[in-house]
């Protein structure tokens, strides 16, 4: 006896209160400020240190300092803050919204690139020896 009141009660309050569920494609969904997104990376900003990577427990962070690149995977990525804790220069972030969706492994993989005013394979005590010739 004791189960229906329970279940009337149940009942009356889901029919007064209205759905539970977010009614998406009518009211969009606010995130709130502790919500942990994905990673951003200020490329301009990185030194290419490699700490996040070494620091991320999934491996999904790897780094080339000679070729200035940042690559993350975010299907392997847990979002567990240790890279931004351990930036130096404080240039990864976690942004409050997911990634989008994606159909192949390759588009999860989001690649970074500091563009360099000289070409990588020129040396700087190459570049100039003290006489105005190279």
């Amino acid at each position: 006896m004791t189960k229906l009141f329970t279940m009337t009660k149940t009942v009356t309050k889901n029919l007064v209160q209205g759905p539970a569920t977010l009614m998406y494609p009518q009211k969009e969904r606010a995130y709130t400020e502790i919500t942990r997104g994905k990673i951003e990376n200020n490329i301009a900003a990185c030194i290419f240190c490699g700490l996040c990577s070494k620091r991320c427990p999934t491996y999904a962070i790897t780094v080339s300092k000679e070729n200035r690149e940042w690559e993350i995977d975010r299907l392997k990525c847990c979002t567990c803050n240790l890279c931004v804790e351990v930036c130096p220069t404080k240039c990864l972030s976690t942004d409050s919204h997911y990634a989008s969706p994606v159909t192949e492994r390759q588009m999860a993989m989001q690649k970074e690139k500091l563009a360099v005013d000289s070409p990588p394979d020129v040396k700087p005590e190459e570049e100039h020896n003290g006489r105005g010739d190279l």
